[in-house]
């Protein structure tokens, strides 16, 4: 009977083991091995150009008088500079670590460590931020046809929203 018990015992307590929250310490390597601050700085870097991108793809054909474009960049460097504001790393961490916490076990965290520290996560790391451009550029080459079939649906929406009424 003690058996029975020990090895019950023992059971649960590997499950638990198994399912154990992840720890800070652990969550904060994996961030420090993932690069997420820096991944973090290097969007920020490239908020306010993907801004001005819009902005002149949202008046294809119109050119900005001066003062349209003075109004323009400055409220694109407002948004850049809340942004920077509201989304440093000292604000943010703290976040990164509670729904990590909340989203994987220790098990989970210690299995992506190794895979960052391996050579095939070093290379995904370094690579990332290049992948991330070329998607960028791809999905911004792709908004300005997308938001002119956008532009006709609501032109065509609106004489049948009217007759409708």
């Amino acid at each position: 009977m003690v058996k029975v018990i020990t090895l019950l015992a023992s059971l649960i307590f590997a499950s638990l083991a198994h399912c154990a929250p992840a720890s800070q310490e652990s969550i904060d390597r994996l961030l420090v091995d993932a690069k997420v601050e820096k991944m973090l700085d290097t969007m920020l870097v490239n908020v306010d150009q993907v801004m001005r991108r819009s902005m002149e793809a949202s008046t294809p054909g119109q050119p900005l008088s001066p003062e349209q474009r003075r109004v323009v960049d400055a409220k694109g460097a407002k948004f850049v500079q809340v942004m920077r504001e509201e989304m440093t790393w000292d604000k943010l961490r703290p976040l990164y670590v509670q729904i990590y916490q909340e989203s994987f076990t220790q098990e989970e965290i210690d299995g992506l460590i190794a895979f960052y520290e391996s050579p095939a996560g070093v290379a995904f790391i370094e690579k990332m931020p290049v992948v991330m451009q070329k998607s960028m550029s791809i999905m911004q080459s792709r908004m300005a046809p997308m938001l002119e079939k956008m532009k006709a649906a609501m032109k065509e929406a609106t004489p049948e929203t009217k007759a409708a009424q």
